[in-house]
Protein backbone atom coordinates (compact mmCIF):
# COMPACT_ATOMS: atom_id res chain seq x y z
CA UNK A 1 0.00 0.00 0.00
CA UNK A 2 2.36 2.53 -1.16
CA UNK A 3 0.13 5.35 -1.61
CA UNK A 4 -1.57 5.20 1.70
CA UNK A 5 0.99 7.34 4.31
CA UNK A 6 0.60 10.39 1.25
CA UNK A 7 -3.63 9.75 1.02
CA UNK A 8 -3.63 9.52 5.15
CA UNK A 9 -1.46 12.81 5.50
CA UNK A 10 -3.42 14.63 2.85
CA UNK A 11 -6.61 13.41 4.15
CA UNK A 12 -5.52 15.14 8.30
CA UNK A 13 -3.86 17.93 6.45
CA UNK A 14 -7.34 19.30 4.99
CA UNK A 15 -9.11 18.85 8.84
CA UNK A 16 -11.45 16.39 6.90
CA UNK A 17 -10.94 14.00 10.47
CA UNK A 18 -12.88 16.86 12.37
CA UNK A 19 -12.32 16.37 16.08
CA UNK A 20 -11.15 12.50 15.68
CA UNK A 21 -8.23 13.22 16.71
CA UNK A 22 -7.00 10.40 17.24
CA UNK A 23 -6.84 10.00 13.73
CA UNK A 24 -3.90 12.35 13.60
CA UNK A 25 -2.07 11.40 17.02
CA UNK A 26 -0.93 8.05 15.80
CA UNK A 27 -0.91 8.86 12.11
CA UNK A 28 2.39 6.96 11.49
CA UNK A 29 0.82 3.69 13.27
CA UNK A 30 -1.82 3.86 11.10
CA UNK A 31 -0.04 4.37 7.89
CA UNK A 32 2.33 1.53 8.03
CA UNK A 33 1.91 -1.81 10.39
CA UNK A 34 5.47 -2.42 11.50
CA UNK A 35 5.20 1.21 12.91
CA UNK A 36 2.48 -0.35 14.75
CA UNK A 37 4.78 -3.29 15.67
CA UNK A 38 7.84 -4.21 14.35
CA UNK A 39 7.50 -7.59 14.32
CA UNK A 40 4.81 -8.04 11.70
CA UNK A 41 5.00 -9.72 8.70
CA UNK A 42 1.53 -10.28 7.32
CA UNK A 43 -1.84 -9.09 8.14
CA UNK A 44 -5.14 -11.42 7.85
CA UNK A 45 -7.90 -9.64 7.16
CA UNK A 46 -11.72 -10.82 8.43
CA UNK A 47 -15.14 -9.92 7.77
CA UNK A 48 -18.58 -10.85 8.90
CA UNK A 49 -21.89 -9.63 7.64
CA UNK A 50 -24.61 -7.69 8.99
CA UNK A 51 -26.64 -7.59 6.15
CA UNK A 52 -29.80 -5.84 7.22
CA UNK A 53 -33.08 -7.80 6.79
CA UNK A 54 -34.83 -4.75 5.47
CA UNK A 55 -34.03 -1.81 3.38
CA UNK A 56 -32.65 0.35 5.89
CA UNK A 57 -33.72 3.80 3.89
CA UNK A 58 -37.79 2.79 4.61
CA UNK A 59 -36.62 4.15 8.46
CA UNK A 60 -36.08 7.40 7.38
CA UNK A 61 -39.28 7.50 6.18
CA UNK A 62 -41.09 7.09 9.56
CA UNK A 63 -40.74 10.60 11.36
CA UNK A 64 -41.83 9.13 14.78
CA UNK A 65 -39.64 6.86 14.93
CA UNK A 66 -35.82 6.95 15.26
CA UNK A 67 -33.46 5.45 13.07
CA UNK A 68 -30.45 3.69 14.09
CA UNK A 69 -27.44 2.30 11.51
CA UNK A 70 -27.88 -1.47 10.84
CA UNK A 71 -24.91 -2.17 12.82
CA UNK A 72 -25.56 -0.82 15.63
CA UNK A 73 -29.11 -2.48 16.23
CA UNK A 74 -27.10 -5.46 16.74
CA UNK A 75 -24.35 -6.16 19.67
CA UNK A 76 -21.41 -4.56 19.67
CA UNK A 77 -18.79 -5.83 16.82
CA UNK A 78 -15.89 -5.19 18.60
CA UNK A 79 -16.60 -7.43 21.17
CA UNK A 80 -18.01 -10.48 18.83
CA UNK A 81 -15.99 -10.24 16.38
CA UNK A 82 -13.11 -9.41 18.17
CA UNK A 83 -13.99 -12.65 20.57
CA UNK A 84 -13.74 -14.80 16.90
CA UNK A 85 -10.34 -13.16 15.70
CA UNK A 86 -8.51 -14.23 19.46
CA UNK A 87 -9.70 -17.45 18.88
CA UNK A 88 -8.14 -18.00 15.30
CA UNK A 89 -5.16 -15.67 16.11
CA UNK A 90 -4.66 -18.16 18.68
CA UNK A 91 -4.98 -21.15 16.09
CA UNK A 92 -2.14 -19.71 13.96
CA UNK A 93 0.09 -18.66 16.93
CA UNK A 94 0.40 -22.00 17.59
CA UNK A 95 0.52 -23.67 14.51
CA UNK A 96 2.89 -21.35 13.74
CA UNK A 97 4.81 -20.73 16.66
CA UNK A 98 5.10 -17.04 16.41
CA UNK A 99 3.20 -14.33 18.25
CA UNK A 100 0.03 -12.41 16.62
CA UNK A 101 -2.14 -8.93 17.51
CA UNK A 102 -5.24 -8.76 17.33
CA UNK A 103 -7.41 -5.50 16.41
CA UNK A 104 -10.46 -4.84 15.93
CA UNK A 105 -11.50 -1.40 15.44
CA UNK A 106 -9.54 -0.17 18.61
CA UNK A 107 -6.14 0.22 17.39
CA UNK A 108 -4.74 2.97 14.25
CA UNK A 109 -5.13 0.20 11.78
CA UNK A 110 -6.22 1.14 8.53
CA UNK A 111 -8.57 -2.28 8.00
CA UNK A 112 -10.35 -1.27 4.58
CA UNK A 113 -7.08 -0.35 2.88
CA UNK A 114 -5.83 -3.54 4.20
CA UNK A 115 -9.08 -5.49 3.27
CA UNK A 116 -8.43 -4.42 -0.40
CA UNK A 117 -4.81 -5.48 -0.44
CA UNK A 118 -6.06 -8.79 0.81
CA UNK A 119 -8.38 -9.58 -1.83
CA UNK A 120 -11.74 -8.98 0.50
CA UNK A 121 -13.04 -5.77 -1.73
CA UNK A 122 -12.35 -2.62 -2.39
CA UNK A 123 -12.85 0.42 -1.10
CA UNK A 124 -16.29 2.49 -3.19
CA UNK A 125 -16.45 5.66 -4.07
CA UNK A 126 -17.72 6.37 -0.56
CA UNK A 127 -14.25 5.00 0.96
CA UNK A 128 -16.76 1.74 2.36
CA UNK A 129 -15.14 -1.83 1.50
CA UNK A 130 -17.74 -3.33 -1.07
CA UNK A 131 -17.35 -6.60 -1.77
CA UNK A 132 -18.55 -8.59 -5.25
CA UNK A 133 -20.24 -11.24 -2.77
CA UNK A 134 -20.96 -9.43 0.13
CA UNK A 135 -22.37 -5.97 -0.70
CA UNK A 136 -21.48 -3.02 1.63
CA UNK A 137 -22.44 -4.38 4.58
CA UNK A 138 -19.24 -5.97 6.29
CA UNK A 139 -17.43 -5.20 10.13
CA UNK A 140 -13.62 -6.16 9.58
CA UNK A 141 -10.74 -6.83 11.45
CA UNK A 142 -7.53 -7.99 11.20
CA UNK A 143 -4.79 -10.54 12.78
CA UNK A 144 -0.78 -9.55 12.73
CA UNK A 145 1.27 -12.09 12.67
CA UNK A 146 4.96 -12.76 12.63
CA UNK A 147 4.88 -15.83 10.51
CA UNK A 148 5.41 -15.30 6.84
CA UNK A 149 2.04 -15.86 4.96
CA UNK A 150 2.02 -16.20 1.15
CA UNK A 151 -0.64 -13.21 0.32
CA UNK A 152 -3.99 -13.19 -1.71
CA UNK A 153 -4.30 -10.91 -4.71
CA UNK A 154 -5.43 -7.56 -3.80
CA UNK A 155 -8.98 -6.51 -5.07
CA UNK A 156 -10.21 -4.42 -8.26
CA UNK A 157 -12.02 -1.49 -7.91
CA UNK A 158 -15.68 -2.47 -9.88
CA UNK A 159 -17.63 0.93 -9.17
CA UNK A 160 -17.34 2.10 -12.80
CA UNK A 161 -18.71 5.27 -13.31
CA UNK A 162 -21.80 4.42 -10.67
CA UNK A 163 -22.26 7.25 -8.20
CA UNK A 164 -25.23 6.24 -6.26
CA UNK A 165 -23.56 6.56 -2.96
CA UNK A 166 -22.18 9.99 -3.34
CA UNK A 167 -25.58 11.24 -4.89
CA UNK A 168 -27.49 9.80 -1.50
CA UNK A 169 -25.40 11.64 0.85
CA UNK A 170 -27.92 13.86 2.86
CA UNK A 171 -25.02 16.78 3.61
CA UNK A 172 -22.51 16.04 0.16
CA UNK A 173 -19.90 14.86 2.56
CA UNK A 174 -18.56 13.54 -0.21
CA UNK A 175 -16.27 16.64 -2.04
CA UNK A 176 -14.58 13.46 -4.58
CA UNK A 177 -15.01 9.96 -5.36
CA UNK A 178 -13.29 8.26 -2.70
CA UNK A 179 -13.16 11.25 -0.39
CA UNK A 180 -14.64 11.59 2.55
CA UNK A 181 -15.33 14.82 4.76
CA UNK A 182 -15.91 13.18 8.03
CA UNK A 183 -17.14 17.03 9.61
CA UNK A 184 -19.99 16.72 6.72
CA UNK A 185 -21.38 13.63 7.68
CA UNK A 186 -24.32 12.11 9.39
CA UNK A 187 -22.43 9.68 11.01
CA UNK A 188 -19.77 11.44 12.70
CA UNK A 189 -21.82 13.74 13.54
CA UNK A 190 -24.57 11.91 15.26
CA UNK A 191 -21.67 9.19 16.51
CA UNK A 192 -18.30 11.33 17.36
CA UNK A 193 -18.85 14.64 17.38
CA UNK A 194 -19.76 16.07 20.59
CA UNK A 195 -21.01 19.32 20.49
CA UNK A 196 -24.42 20.35 19.31
CA UNK A 197 -25.07 19.58 15.68
CA UNK A 198 -24.61 22.41 13.27
CA UNK A 199 -27.66 24.44 12.59
CA UNK A 200 -27.01 24.09 8.53
CA UNK A 201 -26.89 19.95 9.32
CA UNK A 202 -29.83 19.48 11.41
CA UNK A 203 -32.63 19.40 8.84
CA UNK A 204 -30.58 16.70 6.52
CA UNK A 205 -30.20 15.01 9.60
CA UNK A 206 -34.06 13.57 9.96
CA UNK A 207 -34.99 11.09 12.25
CA UNK A 208 -31.36 9.49 12.04
CA UNK A 209 -30.55 9.38 15.54
CA UNK A 210 -27.43 7.06 15.35
CA UNK A 211 -25.10 7.02 12.09
CA UNK A 212 -26.21 6.89 8.73
CA UNK A 213 -26.91 3.96 6.13
CA UNK A 214 -27.90 6.37 3.24
CA UNK A 215 -24.89 6.23 1.11
CA UNK A 216 -24.62 1.86 2.06
CA UNK A 217 -27.75 1.59 1.34
CA UNK A 218 -28.35 2.29 -2.36
CA UNK A 219 -25.04 0.27 -3.52
CA UNK A 220 -25.90 -1.75 -6.49
CA UNK A 221 -23.69 -4.22 -5.31
CA UNK A 222 -25.70 -5.31 -2.41
CA UNK A 223 -28.35 -6.98 -4.22
CA UNK A 224 -25.81 -9.99 -4.15
CA UNK A 225 -25.61 -10.02 -0.63
CA UNK A 226 -28.97 -11.86 0.38
CA UNK A 227 -27.73 -15.18 -0.92
CA UNK A 228 -24.21 -14.76 1.35
CA UNK A 229 -25.39 -13.75 4.55
CA UNK A 230 -26.22 -16.75 6.58
CA UNK A 231 -23.97 -16.31 9.10
CA UNK A 232 -24.55 -12.67 9.67
CA UNK A 233 -24.72 -10.89 13.08
CA UNK A 234 -28.32 -10.75 13.63
CA UNK A 235 -30.30 -7.43 14.97
CA UNK A 236 -32.34 -6.77 17.38
CA UNK A 237 -36.09 -6.13 17.14
CA UNK A 238 -36.28 -3.10 19.46
CA UNK A 239 -33.51 -1.14 17.83
CA UNK A 240 -35.28 -1.08 14.35
CA UNK A 241 -37.20 2.04 15.12
CA UNK A 242 -37.83 2.87 18.50
CA UNK A 243 -40.46 5.85 18.98
CA UNK A 244 -38.74 8.91 18.95
CA UNK A 245 -40.86 9.98 22.62
CA UNK A 246 -39.61 6.51 24.32
CA UNK A 247 -35.81 7.83 22.94
CA UNK A 248 -36.31 11.22 24.72
CA UNK A 249 -37.48 10.31 27.78
CA UNK A 250 -34.46 8.40 28.50
CA UNK A 251 -32.65 9.19 31.48
CA UNK A 252 -28.89 7.72 31.97
CA UNK A 253 -29.70 4.56 33.88
CA UNK A 254 -32.65 4.00 31.62
CA UNK A 255 -30.26 4.37 28.13
CA UNK A 256 -27.54 2.35 29.61
CA UNK A 257 -29.85 -0.70 29.99
CA UNK A 258 -31.96 -0.32 26.76
CA UNK A 259 -28.12 0.08 24.22
CA UNK A 260 -26.00 -2.06 26.59
CA UNK A 261 -24.35 -4.85 24.75
CA UNK A 262 -24.27 -2.62 21.46
CA UNK A 263 -22.38 0.58 20.00
CA UNK A 264 -24.92 3.17 20.83
CA UNK A 265 -24.31 2.63 24.50
CA UNK A 266 -20.92 3.91 23.90
CA UNK A 267 -21.62 7.30 22.56
CA UNK A 268 -23.34 8.00 25.70
CA UNK A 269 -26.90 9.00 26.89
CA UNK A 270 -26.75 13.06 26.12
CA UNK A 271 -24.85 12.59 22.64
CA UNK A 272 -27.98 10.53 21.55
CA UNK A 273 -30.63 12.30 23.05
CA UNK A 274 -29.05 15.47 21.21
CA UNK A 275 -29.94 13.40 18.47
CA UNK A 276 -33.32 11.96 19.35
CA UNK A 277 -34.28 16.08 19.80
CA UNK A 278 -32.77 16.80 15.92
CA UNK A 279 -35.56 14.22 14.91
CA UNK A 280 -37.75 15.07 17.42
CA UNK A 281 -37.91 18.75 15.43
CA UNK A 282 -37.73 17.57 12.45
CA UNK A 283 -40.76 15.17 12.84
CA UNK A 284 -43.57 17.81 12.23
CA UNK A 285 -45.46 16.23 14.56
CA UNK A 286 -47.18 18.36 17.60
CA UNK A 287 -47.63 14.75 19.30
CA UNK A 288 -43.86 15.27 20.16
CA UNK A 289 -43.46 18.64 21.43
CA UNK A 290 -44.42 17.45 24.72
CA UNK A 291 -40.95 15.47 24.84
CA UNK A 292 -39.41 18.11 23.60
CA UNK A 293 -40.55 20.07 26.32
CA UNK A 294 -39.55 18.28 29.21
CA UNK A 295 -35.81 17.75 27.90
CA UNK A 296 -36.16 22.60 28.93
CA UNK A 297 -34.73 21.51 32.23
CA UNK A 298 -32.43 18.56 31.43
CA UNK A 299 -29.43 18.45 33.62
CA UNK A 300 -27.07 18.37 30.63
CA UNK A 301 -26.58 21.68 28.18
CA UNK A 302 -26.31 19.38 25.26
CA UNK A 303 -29.62 18.13 25.60
CA UNK A 304 -31.13 21.66 26.83
CA UNK A 305 -29.91 23.36 24.22
CA UNK A 306 -31.13 20.86 21.27
CA UNK A 307 -34.64 20.91 23.35
CA UNK A 308 -34.91 24.85 22.68
CA UNK A 309 -34.36 24.38 18.69
CA UNK A 310 -37.04 21.69 18.90
CA UNK A 311 -39.27 23.42 20.40
CA UNK A 312 -38.87 26.14 18.46
CA UNK A 313 -39.66 23.96 15.46
CA UNK A 314 -43.18 23.68 16.65
CA UNK A 315 -44.11 26.79 19.29
CA UNK A 316 -43.89 30.89 17.24
CA UNK A 317 -41.98 33.50 18.84
CA UNK A 318 -44.26 34.75 21.55
CA UNK A 319 -44.80 31.10 22.98
CA UNK A 320 -40.78 30.71 23.44
CA UNK A 321 -40.52 34.09 24.76
CA UNK A 322 -42.97 32.16 27.87
CA UNK A 323 -40.23 29.85 27.84
CA UNK A 324 -37.55 31.47 27.78
CA UNK A 325 -38.42 33.76 30.69
CA UNK A 326 -39.06 30.81 32.32
CA UNK A 327 -35.87 29.05 31.61
CA UNK A 328 -33.23 32.23 31.45
CA UNK A 329 -32.91 32.70 34.86
CA UNK A 330 -31.17 29.58 35.32
CA UNK A 331 -29.42 29.05 32.58
CA UNK A 332 -25.71 29.62 32.04
CA UNK A 333 -24.33 27.84 28.81
CA UNK A 334 -23.46 29.43 26.12
CA UNK A 335 -24.47 26.91 24.02
CA UNK A 336 -27.98 26.61 24.84
CA UNK A 337 -27.51 30.61 25.62
CA UNK A 338 -27.33 30.64 22.03
CA UNK A 339 -29.89 28.80 20.78
CA UNK A 340 -32.39 30.41 23.07
CA UNK A 341 -31.26 33.51 20.94
CA UNK A 342 -31.65 31.89 17.39
CA UNK A 343 -35.07 30.41 18.81
CA UNK A 344 -36.03 34.05 19.82
CA UNK A 345 -34.83 35.57 16.84
CA UNK A 346 -34.44 33.54 14.11
CA UNK A 347 -34.18 35.98 10.90
CA UNK A 348 -31.46 38.48 12.62
CA UNK A 349 -30.73 41.17 10.34
CA UNK A 350 -27.31 40.51 9.20
CA UNK A 351 -25.15 43.29 10.61
CA UNK A 352 -23.82 45.88 8.22
CA UNK A 353 -19.98 47.49 8.04
CA UNK A 354 -19.93 51.42 8.02
CA UNK A 355 -18.10 52.86 5.02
Amino acid sequence: MPALPERLARWLAEGAQGEMVWMAERADQRASPRVLWPEVRSILVLAMSYQPESDPLALTGMHDRGAIAAYAQRRDYHEVLKGKLKELGGYLSAKAGRPVKVFVDTAPVMEKPLAEAAGLGWQGKHTVLVSREHGNWLLLGAIYTAAEIAPDAPARDHCGSCRACLDACPTAAFPAPYRLDARRCLAYLTIEHAGPIPPEFREALGNRVFGCDDCLAVCPWNKFAAETAEARLAARADLAAPPLADLAALDDAAFRARFAGTPVKRTGRDRFLRNVLVAIGNAGDPGLLGAALARLDDPAPLVRGMAVWAAARYLGPAEMAALHARAAPRESDPHVLAEWRRALDPDPVPETTAA
